[in-house]
């Protein structure tokens, strides 16, 4: 390596400013999720070791964005992790999963609630009977997965607690898709969407042009009851976002499926809100950040 290609020091600088930043803000990231895992009996001597597989990964994806070899050694520079952790890793087969796709029990229940063939004069989702012609829960369970019987399906979404069953009618008893489940499977749905959220995020701090949508607004000096009544706000402003953009997506997916574009890409669309009470002399945050 000749001197031409070495750093220099004002590149070194900036190399380690860009460093310090994303190791600050991710920490700032990782707090709830270590309050999290310190309630699940998750402590830092387990969550060390176990973050080695997650770098290996990202070294991975890493190197093959940039179109290089995924060699041991590239992926042990790139990462930091010994190359005898990455073969380790490898043989395990510990790399971080793709997210999952929604369950048959979540389609469902989303047909359910944004077609309009399922859903009562009022606008909101129908009785219906579970057998016979559109609309029926049958009918509906065809539609959403010729794999799953509807049997199946209906025990399943009982399970959930998410529909009541009378005698040959079914109806949905929730507005939301919030099963009622284990950790196991709620840790699952946070993982996938927290995950999709901050892989916006980078996305918009590392590319100019195809950003994002990844915003928030940010509030305070309010008394608890104006949060519960903002709450309710963002909670029905949620539900005509949810409906609209989900009768939009099926009807693409419909036409998609007659087009010979061999390129398929997937999409997720999330809010969240959050409240807690201010910390004593806690700073303003700057104009970017409630803007943001």
């Amino acid at each position: 390596m000749d001197a031409k290609t070495l750093p220099s020091d004002a590149d070194s600088g900036l190399t380690d400013r860009r460093a310090r930043i994303a190791l600050q803000a991710a920490l700032a990231m990782l707090m709830p999720l270590a309050r999290w895992l310190l309630r699940n009996g998750v402590h830092y001597a387990s969550f060390a070791p176990a973050l080695k597989s997650v770098f290996v990964e990202a070294a991975r994806r890493e190197l093959e964005g940039a179109g290089a070899k995924q060699t041991d050694s590239a992926v042990s520079v790139l990462s930091g992790v010994h190359r005898r952790d990455i073969r380790e890793s490898a043989r395990a087969d510990d790399h971080a999963q793709q997210p999952k796709t929604p369950s048959v029990a979540s389609q469902a229940f989303t047909r359910w609630v944004t077609d309009p063939a399922y859903r009562g004069g009022s606008g909101r989702p129908a009785m219906l009977l579970k057998t016979g012609a559109e609309p029926s829960f049958d009918a509906l369970a065809r539609q959403v997965s010729s794999d799953v019987h509807p049997r199946t399906l209906l025990a399943e979404m009982q399970r959930l607690g998410l529909v009541v069953v009378n005698d040959e009618q079914v109806r949905l008893c929730t507005e939301a898709f919030v099963p009622q489940q284990g950790l196991a499977e709620n840790a699952t749905l946070l993982s996938a969407h927290v995950a999709d959220h901050i892989a916006a995020g980078v996305h918009n701090l590392t590319h100019t042009e195809g950003r994002f949508l990844e915003q928030s607004m940010y509030g305070s000096g309010l008394t608890p009851q104006s949060i519960d009544a903002q709450g309710q706000t963002a909670r029905g402003l949620w539900a005509d976002i949810f409906g609209q953009i989900v009768r939009q997506a099926t009807q693409r997916f419909e036409a998609d499926r007659q087009d010979p574009t061999p390129e398929r890409m997937r999409m997720r669309l999330g809010v969240y809100y959050y409240a807690e009470a201010e910390a004593r002399n806690s700073a303003e945050p700057g104009q970017e950040e409630a803007a943001r």
